[in-house]
């Protein structure tokens, strides 16, 4: 029996970059879960032509699956993409951006070793998004290892493989709109000893488009995300999975 594989991405504002994206992921999708497989695109709220293309790139494509949205932000709008791979029947959901900077050709990788981890996470031990995006990870690992005593290589790395179990189990514990939907799973992963990999992974440059994130907007969510992260952690409990 084949595994279903749900290819999941947020997209915001993301037209120039868009098709060379689905163009690049698409074949992954449909080499490793054909029929049954999906690449999921939410179009956050995009102001610009994203939607229109993702609507003209479906043609010929009956596995890509195309949902709007109001603009809700990239946290929510992850949440709401794991939410829609488990409501139909993903075995496996695997998640990136759609801003071009990670590779496909990483991936199959990450999927032969699907069935000896629950989770498998990049680590972009080679980055080329600029030094200060360095410096927010760094950053972020130490406020992780200060708060939660986890050490973690990168917490919220827009490349990673989560099967059905470990992804429902979690979920519903990630605060719904938190900006940092992927650390705070990382850490429950990490937190309740779940099988997790990090592999090392490549991070491009962004391909086209402007990044939404500049430093001072980080450097906001930054902070309202240590005050979230000290009241999850007084609320948090073991699952009890290993």
């Amino acid at each position: 029996m084949i595994d279903s594989l749900y290819i999941v991405m947020p997209a915001y504002n993301e037209a120039e970059n868009i098709r060379e994206v689905v163009e690049e992921w698409y074949p992954v999708v449909k080499h490793a879960s054909p029929e049954k497989g999906r690449l999921v695109i939410i179009n956050d709220g995009s102001k610009d032509d994203t939607l229109t293309r993702l609507h003209e790139l479906q043609e010929g494509r009956p596995q890509l699956v195309v949902i709007d949205q109001p603009n809700s932000g990239h946290g929510a709008t992850l949440l709401n993409a794991y939410s829609f791979a488990l409501d139909h029947g993903a075995d496996y959901i695997f998640q990136t951006d759609s801003d071009g900077q990670t590779r496909p050709d990483e991936f199959e990788a990450f999927w032969q070793m699907r069935k000896d981890y629950s989770v498998i996470i990049g680590n972009r031990n080679h980055r080329e998004d600029g030094f200060s995006r360095i410096i927010v990870t760094k950053v972020l690992k130490f406020v992780l290892w200060l708060v939660f005593g986890i050490a973690v290589p990168d917490a919220n790395t827009p490349f990673r493989l989560m099967n059905r179990r470990v992804l429902s189990d979690y979920l519903s514990d990630v605060p719904e709109r938190f900006n940092l939907s992927n650390v705070m799973l990382t850490v429950l992963f990490l937190y309740n000893e779940e099988r997790v990999k990090f592999l090392p992974i490549t991070f491009r440059p962004r391909q086209g488009g402007v990044n939404s994130l500049n430093l001072p907007r980080i450097f906001r969510i930054g902070l309202h995300a240590v005050r979230d992260f000290y009241e999850i952690r007084r609320g948090m409990h073991r699952h009890g999975h290993r």
